[in-house]
């Protein structure tokens, strides 16, 4: 989803900036006072690196298996890959000949049919597979379903916090999140909380 937003990314690769702009052809990123609204918003995806930090940061734990539903042109990936160690994408499940010869479509569907069953689902961005996904999880009674808080984090860093004070900050977030209702939240990761 990075590579496909408008949203201005800062410390990416020079690998992973040339391909986030391949991928967006004529379509330029917001900059300025646009760049900052939109993603103070909320409104622009998680890297990996982003998504490695509140995952940490929410105690989920490094060896938790983690499928990764996302495009083939995933950058940045190492930020999440060095931390949570047992990542798997569509492109390491299937041999080389089957990949590649899986139409966009069908990659999309095993994505969404390994989303729905799995035992928790944790979404970096609120698209249309994400809500697809959601509401299906919930239609299944399966309620580990995470959104994790693009608004926070971005008003957050924004802020200029960091390190272990945002990762604070980040939990507390969630879990008001989970405590008043807003959205879904992965229940075991608040154990703490005592109505």
């Amino acid at each position: 989803m990075v590579a496909y937003s408008q949203c201005e990314y800062n410390g990416l690769s020079q690998a992973s900036v040339e391909a986030i702009n391949a991928a967006r052809g004529d379509r330029k990123p917001w900059t300025g006072e646009t760049a900052r609204v939109w993603r103070n918003r909320g409104k622009c995806p998680l890297t990996p690196n982003e998504t490695a930090f509140i995952l940490q940061s929410l105690s989920i734990p490094k060896n938790t298996h983690i499928y990764l539903a996302a495009g083939d042109g995933i950058m940045e990936l190492e930020g999440l890959t060095s931390i949570y160690t047992n990542v798997v994408t569509k492109s390491s499940l299937l041999s080389g000949e089957d990949f590649k010869n899986m139409h966009g479509n069908t990659k999309a569907a095993l994505d969404y049919y390994v989303s729905i069953n799995s035992d928790a689902y944790v979404a970096t961005y609120f698209g249309n597979m994400d809500k697809m996904v959601a509401a299906m999880r919930a239609y299944k009674g399966l309620y580990k379903t995470l959104f994790l808080n693009r608004k926070e984090f971005a008003d957050f860093t924004s802020q200029g916090l960091k390190g272990k004070e945002l990762m604070e900050a980040l939990k507390k977030a969630h879990t008001d999140n989970f405590v008043m209702g807003r959205g879904s939240a992965l229940p075991d990761c608040f154990c703490e909380f005592k109505l």
